[in-house]
């Protein structure tokens, strides 16, 4: 004979362990957008001389997207799904490694 709180017990653990994933695409956007705010700094100090650079050094700073979308996931996560202190910390880590990139290829 089978015992119904059996059933009802194992509902209820089911519903209570389902994998919440929704902050991986807030912080691959959070982190996309700070990699397109890291790669439009350079022209605000240097101007169109920029283009010049980023001719021969594309691929590295390109390398750094998927850097960055990532970091943005796992911070976001990281701080439990709070975008506005996982925006700030994910744009400062990105700027941080785009302008350490830039400062290693100038010098």
């Amino acid at each position: 004979m089978r015992n119904s709180q059996n059933i009802t017990i194992s509902r209820s653990e089911n519903l209570s362990t389902r994998d919440e994933t929704t902050w991986s695409f807030t912080g691959a956007i959070v982190g996309f957008v700070a990699w397109l705010l890291a790669l439009a700094i350079p022209f605000m100090f240097y101007g169109s001389n920029t283009l010049f650079f980023f001719l021969y050094t594309w691929p590295f700073f390109l390398a750094l997207m998927p850097v960055a979308v990532v970091i943005g996931i796992a911070l976001h996560s990281l701080l439990d799904g709070k975008l506005f202190y996982s925006a700030i910390l994910t744009i400062f880590t990105v700027v941080a490694l785009f302008g350490a990139l830039f400062m290693w290829l100038m010098g």
